[in-house]
């Protein structure tokens, strides 16, 4: 929740006064003056020839709105041109504040949302801490004894860290390295090193990703790919989602001509449980565009990658 300062409701207050005239009788079908002086003291403040002692005015509800002040229309809105570091994101869009607001208060929203992840976090880790405590004593052991004093807070913070793919957009790891470039052959980068969650156990998987894509008058950063593999494998997944998506997020940020991808991945669920099988693979692969359409794209691409 926003919270105002004083200097922030006065400044408002006097913005929205110098461009709608409140009559008197109005204020008092509001409030109930209750003396003289208190009308008085606001009849100064109206005139400007308020000091920083007492003040008075009217009641503010705290929503920034300006219909709240005497029903009138709002006068003017945020600025949408004013950027902000968050503001390009679709999600924060009901974050914006509405009506008239200065640019301190502008600062203010921005350091409010700076802080909401970190607060959410400390949530987040509070609940899971909690929920890992059980689990140990669910399983017979003493959650006092002094190697697990600290385990479930310590297990907690892995989770998170293995499931952060959640907090992450892939137009924020792309950080616009997209780049004209006049190169038509297929680009491949082969074996990144991928870690994640099988959704049906929560027990890892992991394995390498191979990507290849034919641009299409231009080429992504070669590492922005690793991220890209990143923000979709830090978190609960099946491995034939997972290869899907990558493809998916390649296409929609670099509308390439085509784009190709290939994961290879152990699956734990498999080895520690179950049939036990600790040397089987699971291999899914998803080609796109001209990489589907055209089999010459296709065995380059596995030949590229060592695959045929």
């Amino acid at each position: 929740m926003l919270r105002y300062s004083v200097l922030h409701v006065l400044k408002m207050f006097h913005d929205y006064e110098s461009t709608n005239t409140i009559e008197t009788s109005a204020i008092d079908k509001r409030i109930a003056i209750p003396n003289d002086d208190m009308l008085e003291r606001h009849q100064r403040f109206k005139r400007g020839e308020t000091t920083t002692s007492l003040v008075y005015v009217l009641p503010f509800d705290g929503r920034l709105k300006s219909r709240s002040l005497c029903k009138a229309e709002p006068q003017k809105s945020v600025d949408s041109s004013v950027p902000s570091r968050q503001g390009s994101l679709a999600s924060n869009e009901t974050d914006k504040p509405v009506g008239v607001i200065s640019s301190s208060s502008l600062q203010l929203v921005d350091y409010q949302r700076d802080f909401t992840p970190t607060l959410l976090r400390a949530h987040r880790l509070d609940q899971l801490s909690e929920a890992y405590a059980n689990i140990l004593s669910a399983v017979g052991e003493n959650i006092q004894r002094p190697g697990l004093l600290r385990t479930p807070e310590r297990a907690a913070k892995a989770l998170l860290y293995f499931t952060k793919g959640y907090e992450e957009r892939v137009s924020d790891v792309l950080n616009d390295a997209i780049f004209d470039e006049d190169y038509d052959k297929l680009v491949v980068v082969r074996d990144i090193e991928m870690f994640s969650m099988c959704e049906h156990h929560m027990i890892p998987f992991m394995g390498r990703v191979s990507v290849g894509y034919l641009p299409n008058g231009k080429v992504i950063g070669l590492s922005k790919i690793a991220r890209i593999v990143e923000v979709f494998s830090r978190r609960l997944q099946v491995q034939e989602r997972l290869t899907h998506q990558i493809a998916e997020a390649l296409m929609t940020a670099l509308r390439p001509r085509g784009v190709g991808v290939l994961v290879e991945a152990t699956h734990m669920c498999m080895v520690m449980r179950g049939v036990q099988k600790v040397n089987a693979f699971t291999v899914t692969s998803v080609m796109m565009g001209e990489m589907e359409e055209d089999a010459k794209y296709r065995r380059e691409f596995l030949m590229m990658i060592g695959k045929h």
